[in-house]
């Protein structure tokens, strides 16, 4: 193996654990909930779920749980604190 990809995969393996790097803008994820699959997605500073919870509340397990999994690679204005009364 090429020592330029020895040298690329070492510094993957360090960022891959330096999750602060990275910050998402957008992402569009399927999410499999107990009773059905749903678009969860995350746009223009904006969290949306294609389940019936979400559409009257504008947040729901499946965007609670991202916000979580995502945690430090989210800018804060993704992170909603009603989630927190029951952390």
């Amino acid at each position: 193996m090429q020592s330029s990809l020895i040298g690329k995969i070492e510094k993957a393996k360090r960022y891959a654990q330096e999750t602060d790097r990275v910050t998402f803008s957008a992402l569009s994820v399927k999410f499999q909930g107990e009773h059905d699959n749903y678009t969860t997605s995350y746009q223009e500073g904006k969290w949306h779920c294609s389940c019936h919870f979400f559409s009257n509340w504008g947040l729901c397990s499946h965007t609670m749980a991202l916000q979580r999994i995502l945690d430090n690679m989210l800018p804060k204005e993704a992170l909603t604190m009603e989630y927190n009364i029951v952390s």
